[in-house]
């Protein structure tokens, strides 16, 4: 593991958004495209693979962690704009959404 320093983990933008639309990508096997409230004007877009894991009845309305300064990447043919963060073992067998004990209002910044 490669450690970073205190000025690169500064660099970081994490912050509480809510999940408020989930739709399937077409053609894929385990892509939802992502409508996330961030605390901004508009929502976010984010890809994410996590069809394994979770229904989109059960990531609708969800309080996550997101990662909302990274660059942009293509999946599929959709722009995704940030990154929700999760824990996953390494075989893949579960992937856990990370989330906020408490409610806190969307667009907390995450320190």
């Amino acid at each position: 593991m490669e450690n970073i320093s205190f000025d690169d983990w500064k660099k970081l933008q994490i912050r509480v958004g809510k999940i408020l639309e989930v739709q399937r990508v077409p053609k894929t096997d385990k892509l939802y495209r992502l409508q996330v409230d961030i605390g901004a004007d508009d929502p976010m877009q984010i890809v994410t693979s996590l069809v394994p894991y979770y229904s989109k009845e059960e990531l609708v309305h969800q309080t996550i962690i997101v990662l909302v300064n990274l660059q942009p990447a293509c999946f599929a043919g959709e722009i995704s704009e940030g990154m929700l963060l999760c824990a996953e073992k390494d075989d893949g067998s579960e992937c856990v959404l990370l989330t906020v004990q408490k409610d806190i209002d969307v667009g907390t910044l995450i320190t």
